[in-house]
């Protein structure tokens, strides 16, 4: 769990049950200042996770804090600090830009038009068509501009860049650096590409199931995981508390561990390789615990 004296988003053994599902008492910190990369195979509670945090479904247990205040508490001023992506555009199809600017206008009363329009320009995003004319990528730009408009200081995007092409994924990416470069600026940005997160990432949490599997730095991450491999019968040999995940193949056994250093001060005759994020989650995901 990541460690800051403040955090922008603090959960507490938040729980959610669903008749197939069950969000079961996560604990999640995300450091103000930081970019969060929250990611999990489909189903595994982002959605869920981010929509409680937001209020918008209710909760069967747990705390969350937001910016500071109880999330059940937050003022109108509280919420128009708060800008959210979702995946879809859930503006009507038959405004145009200059529609959204006035409606956005009486719902933020922080609103900046100024701010708003330069991003229609930067994002080149036509104002006489209708919303409904624009591609999926036009309608996401669309949605993160009025969430980058109303002075935010907290970014939740859920699958923001979700079935963008690469060269609108890294445009947009590097709008979330720039938001960050402001110390009180932060973002949750939960995703399933795994190369967005690598790239912008401070912090990554990885859900699993409805449970918190790791949520670390990811320098951190990248530094302690590590891969050997080994024959399957050296696995029994190795200290359970080092193995986070295994997979068999025809020439025996590839194994995730933890703690890099100190496994390799214990088992010097296996070599570690280096692991990337997507690699750990697929060995914890699809790997089995034991042989």
């Amino acid at each position: 769990m990541a460690i800051s004296n403040v955090n922008a988003i603090e959960i507490k053994q938040l729980t959610k049950r669903y008749s197939d599902f069950t969000l079961d008492g996560i604990d999640l910190c995300v450091p103000q200042g930081s970019i969060m990369g929250f990611v999990g195979e489909n189903g595994a509670g982002k959605t869920t996770t981010i929509k409680a945090i937001m209020n918008l479904i209710h909760m069967d247990g747990g705390e969350i804090t937001v910016l500071g205040t109880d999330h059940l508490k937050l003022s109108r001023n509280d919420k128009a600090s708060i800008g959210v992506v979702f995946d879809g555009s859930n503006l009507h199809d038959n405004l145009t830009i200059n529609n959204v600017n006035l409606i956005m206008k009486n719902i933020y009363p922080n609103w900046q038009e100024k701010v708003f329009m330069d991003y229609m320009t930067r994002f080149q995003l036509p104002q006489g068509k209708i919303i409904k004319d624009f591609s999926r990528g036009m309608k996401m730009k669309l949605s993160i501009a009025i969430a980058l408009s109303h002075k935010s200081k907290l970014l939740i995007l859920d699958e923001a860049t979700s079935g963008l092409d690469p060269m609108v994924r890294d445009e947009i990416l590097d709008i979330f650096l720039e938001f960050i470069q402001d110390e009180e600026h932060t973002i949750l940005l939960s995703s399933h590409i795994i190369s967005d997160i690598e790239k912008i990432a401070d912090y990554v949490t990885f859900i699993h199931k409805g449970k918190i599997i790791f949520s670390e730095s990811k320098d951190n991450l990248i530094y302690q995981y590590g891969v050997i491999h080994c024959r399957r019968e050296d696995v029994a040999s190795l200290d359970k508390s080092f193995v986070v995940g295994i997979r068999e193949n025809s020439f025996g056994a590839d194994v995730m561990i933890r703690n890099k250093e100190a496994f390799q001060k214990h088992y010097h005759q296996h070599p570690v390789d280096k692991t990337s994020i997507e690699e750990i989650m697929l060995f914890v995901s699809r790997g089995k615990e034991s042989i």
